[in-house]
């Protein structure tokens, strides 16, 4: 059997990082998952977010630190993992996302330096289908 989570959505914030003691690290972040509806009884346009702790560990968190940034789109494979803990006598739980894939959606954003396309300069338009 496997435990495996795929999720696609924007990070909500820039990634966390913690170092341990030991020489270890992990790095943290919210990603953001939605979807949306028509409400069939109004017609209304619905949407509903939900939040994921993604936790990344080894060589995956170099990837993170150096190149996600709140706002992108990520790809996230990996394993449920479920918490639990006592605080003030009351019990809480979380739920994690252990990241074992990570890949980045959507692109670089384009610099306003780089230089413009190609025009055509011979006064004959393309009729090309694309």
């Amino acid at each position: 059997m496997k435990n495996l989570a795929i999720l696609i959505g924007n990070v909500g914030k820039d990634p966390e990082f913690v170092s341990f003691d030991n020489g270890g690290r992990i790095g943290k972040f919210a990603l953001a998952t939605s979807k949306k509806w028509t409400d069939k009884q109004t017609g209304e346009m619905k949407e509903k977010t939900q939040w994921h702790n993604v936790i990344v560990h080894g060589r995956t968190i170099d990837v993170v630190e150096k190149y996600v940034k709140k706002g992108d789109l990520l790809c996230v494979t990996g394993e449920i993992d479920y918490k639990k803990w006592e605080k003030d006598g009351e019990t809480k739980y979380m739920t994690e996302i252990i990241c074992q894939e990570l890949k980045m959606l959507g692109g670089r954003k384009q610099s306003q330096e780089q230089p413009k396309t190609e025009t055509n300069t011979d006064g004959v338009e393309d009729d090309l289908p694309f």
